[in-house]
């Protein structure tokens, strides 16, 4: 999920005779399937809870055009370039959708781009790996992307409105980039034996990141449970991760290529495979900033902010110079 470890104010879902009557009747319309809007009353955990979530959704979208965008001008024909140029702005949009459904909380853009840089706010950990060969760009859309298609399609039915209505549009988008990755992997495992070894290599260092993106095991994840009641998270941890391996080994095994796990097997009583945890202690360490690309992206995005700065300025000037003309012309 491009939104890990979001901590909520309580670990305990409480019963509803343990709610105020407004705290109740704010999760009645939820069990119903109702919309929150901005407008409505909410919990002071859910809004705060819904910033992380969001805010972290869209930090993760802005930073993992990096990766990409880094193979832009590499991609091996001019068709491949416009392409991936696409997709990095789509992943440009993804986050702007998702900072304005933020705001929608009361917190500000900037207010979350600050908290990103100062470290208090996270990103996805799977953009802090590299992309070394052409190939790495294929796994990032087959297995990244799918990876968060597997979340964010039931987050379409999220509690909150206007996330849910982000995703709507998010998801059909994704559903694209996944395709696009997936077809550059068939090019290379379909091609000669330097391009098989490649695309082998790439599926060798995603696969166990990529498992990594769902978060923790749900025994692990104690916060998952007020998520899950407040419908802002739909599946668990354990749930998505399953569904995930399900889905992609077979396409692996089409592919020709082989998934880097020695102890994966189908499993007939449960109708769903065995597979191996990944390297929860890896997971944490990236989180704490020490993954391959920490430093890289983030210094890249505060660059980015600092150097945009008089963009915004210039942008915040022009509004102010025609408010000013339309109060002086009323």
């Amino acid at each position: 999920m491009y939104a890990q470890m979001v901590k909520t104010d309580t670990t305990k879902v409480r019963d509803l005779s343990e709610m105020s009557a407004q705290e109740r009747a704010f999760q009645e319309r939820i069990d119903r399937g109702e919309k929150i809007e901005p407008t409505d009353w909410m919990p002071d955990g859910y809004r705060k809870t819904l910033i992380r979530q969001i805010g972290q959704h869209a930090h993760s979208e802005i930073v993992g055009q990096l990766p990409e965008g880094n193979w832009i001008t590499r991609a091996p024909t001019l068709e491949r370039k416009a392409i991936l140029l696409a997709k990095v702005q789509d992943e440009a949009g993804h986050g702007l959708y998702l900072y304005c459904a933020a705001e929608t909380l009361g917190v500000s853009r900037d207010e979350l781009i600050e908290l990103l840089h100062a470290g208090k706010m996270k990103y996805s950990s799977i953009f802090n790996y590299p992309t070394l060969t052409w190939a790495d760009i294929g796994a990032v859309g087959w297995l990244v992307d799918g990876a968060a298609i597997m979340n964010q399609v039931p987050l379409q039915r999220t509690s909150f409105g206007p996330y849910s209505r982000a995703m709507i549009r998010i998801c059909k988008e994704e559903s694209f980039h996944q395709r696009q990755g997936y077809d550059i992997m068939m090019k290379m495992a379909g091609g000669n034996e330097a391009q098989r070894r490649m695309a082998q290599d790439a599926l060798d260092r995603f696969w166990y990141p990529s498992l990594m993106m769902f978060g923790p095991s749900d025994k692990e994840s104690v916060h998952s449970a007020q998520s899950m009641a407040w419908k802002i998270k739909i599946n668990t941890n354990d749930e998505l991760r399953q569904k995930f391996v399900d889905q992609t080994v077979p396409q692996a095994q089409y592919l020709g290529l082989t998934v880097p796990d020695e102890h994966l097997k189908w499993n007939e009583d449960k109708g769903s495979y065995d597979f191996s945890e990944p390297d929860w202690n890896e997971f944490f360490e990236v989180l704490k900033g020490n993954g391959p690309c920490n430093r890289e992206r983030m210094e890249a995005r505060v660059k980015a902010w600092e150097d945009g700065e008089w963009v915004r300025d210039a942008l915040m000037a022009h509004a102010d110079k025609r408010e000013a003309s339309r109060t002086a012309a009323e």
